[in-house]
């Protein structure tokens, strides 16, 4: 029997704890949420510094990220590794595959393809022999899962600098391609050699059908699930809907895809490129509009997160080291990133010998002569190789009990944060030092493609005599006559007697884009200028 005293005392013994306990963590709570949000403010600053003195911002992140490592009274957040591709990787990599010219890449596929499968490989096989050699207790396996690590060259660091200069066109899509696919090759590496820590032995026989099944199998996936979605997606009518469904589809894909042991990055790739072709022609510019802002801004983010964890994974493994392992960590990272470097300019530089070489022998006839890069422009293709978001988050999808996970996630980092700072903060200066001209196909195409839509627009009003089309005819004159004073100036808010005549010939300006697309007489990055210019319209006439 319990006397009501102390049953009273109980009660208020356990109110007391449970006050305590929720102002502890209401103080946790607080507190990681005042870290996020300085977190965020501060990248945002980075990124305008970044921008202010034209270096790439994952560079400054890198460096914040470092920092962070050291400051003591830091965070150190917990995430679970499985989440951290699928997190990290997945949006970003459908973000730069949806953008993704098939047209450019068909044309440069020799250059992509030797870059994703032969210097990928040979990157991983090259810091595989250093590690090993430096470690030598370390199983080959692991050592083959860093290597892969630290194999695929970053995109959002490389179009950081390319958009900020003008480097001849076939260049900036030999490297968005080959930032694009290197990811697939380079953890389908990955994935083999943690299978093979998990098993202790594997066998060529038991990675050949999973080579084979992650390559093929993942581009049917990818096919198959654009044909299922891509219906789905174009019944939601709402932006704050539709753009949740997008992100929500992506990481059903990624995580489907895994489960049947494909590749995620494959999969979502050919998916992002098979609904980049008709999606457009699906979705209005009042969802569109909203939904490219909102991923790029989540871009972003990623990347913020990205590197901010991983700089909170590293005091930890630094204050566990004494300092001559923590002196031999430091050694090991310096030969490892000099061999990254390296192997890529060989690669470069032994593509580009051997391409000119069957060129003066007969052997080999390129429809464009630029497709042999000059010596300067493959000095830049191989100093384009900065790591970035994809190292960092395969580093921290390693299992927990994964051998030597720290040496692995400390070399990861340093390579990341080396190479973005080397060459991140050198590439932009050695651009316009070597001076390449770019005769700027985009632009011409983008005239082109303005021209025929715009004919088509005014084919598409020029039989109707309303006072509607005169109306629009007018405003179309004082657009023009107020762009010449004011480039800034607008029209007046709400729907005007124009507006359905407007967006008939938007419709058909829209039509003629997407014909010149399919037909390939402009590429990607010209319809997406002229997609922008049209969205801007549709907008503008209450579409």
């Amino acid at each position: 029997m319990v006397l009501p005293w102390r049953r009273t005392i109980h009660h208020t013994a356990g109110l007391v704890l449970a006050c305590g306990a929720a102002q502890i963590v209401s103080g946790i709570i607080v507190s990681t949420f005042e870290w996020i949000i300085a977190l965020l403010l501060g990248a945002v600053a980075l990124s305008a510094l970044a921008r202010r003195i034209k270096v790439p911002y994952p560079t400054f992140l890198a460096i914040g990220g470092a920092l962070i490592a050291f400051v003591p009274s830091s965070p150190s957040w917990a995430l679970e590794p499985d989440l951290a591709l699928a997190l990290f990787v997945a949006p970003v990599l459908l973000d730069a595959a949806f953008d993704t010219s098939l047209r450019d890449l068909r044309n440069n596929w020799v250059p992509v393809s030797t870059l994703v499968v032969a210097a990928v490989g040979l990157t991983t096989a090259a810091v595989a022999y250093v590690a090993h050699r430096l470690m030598p207790d370390m199983p080959w396996a692991a050592a083959v899962a860093l290597g892969a690590i630290v194999a695929p060259p970053d995109a959002a660091a490389a179009v950081a600098i390319l958009s900020q200069v003008k480097l001849p066109h076939r260049m900036v899509k030999v490297l968005e391609g080959e930032s694009l696919l290197n990811d697939a090759s380079a953890l389908l590496i990955y994935r083999i050699a943690v299978g093979a820590v998990a098993t202790e032995h594997l066998t060529w026989s038991q990675v050949a059908p999973t080579m084979a099944l992650g390559l093929v199998g993942s581009v049917i996936a990818g096919l198959v699930a654009a044909r299922i979605i891509l219906p789905i997606m174009e019944r939601v009518k709402e932006a704050p809907s539709a753009i949740i469904v997008q992100f929500a589809t992506t990481f059903m894909i990624w995580i489907a895809a895994e489960h049947l042991g494909l590749s995620g990055i494959l999969t979502i790739v050919v998916y992002a490129i098979a609904i980049a072709r008709t999606a457009p022609a699906r979705m209005p510019a009042r969802l569109r509009v909203p939904s490219y802002a909102v991923w790029e801004t989540m871009v972003f983010v990623l990347n913020v997160l990205a590197f901010m964890l991983i700089g909170m994974q590293m005091r930890p493994i630094w204050t566990r080291l004494d300092a001559d392992v923590r002196w031999e960590y430091c050694v090991a990272a310096g030969w490892i990133l000099l061999t990254v470097v390296l192997v890529r300019l060989f690669w470069v530089t032994f593509y580009r010998a051997t391409l000119r070489a069957l060129v003066a022998r007969g052997i080999y006839h390129p429809k464009d002569p630029k497709q042999v890069a000059s010596a300067k422009g493959g000095l830049i293709i191989s100093w384009c190789g900065m790591r970035g978001l994809v190292t960092l988050a395969a580093a921290f999808a390693l299992p927990e009990n994964f051998p030597y996970r720290d040496f692995i996630v400390f070399i990861a980092f340093a390579v990341v944060l080396g190479s973005l700072v080397i060459q991140g903060l050198t590439l932009r200066p050695l651009i316009l030092a070597f001076n390449l001209e770019d005769d700027d196909p985009v632009g011409v195409e983008v005239a082109r493609g303005r021209a025929v839509a715009y004919r088509a627009a005014l084919d598409a009003i020029e039989s109707d005599p309303s006072e509607e089309a005169e109306i629009l005819r007018l405003e179309y004159r004082a657009i023009l006559m107020q762009a010449k004073t004011d480039p800034n100036g607008g029209i007046a808010n709400g729907e005007l007697p124009a507006d359905p005549l407007r967006r008939r010939a938007i419709e058909a300006a829209r039509k003629a884009i997407f014909d010149l697309r399919t037909t390939e007489v402009i590429g990607d990055d010209a319809f997406h200028r002229l997609e922008e210019e049209l969205d801007r319209a549709e907008l503008s006439a209450g579409g």
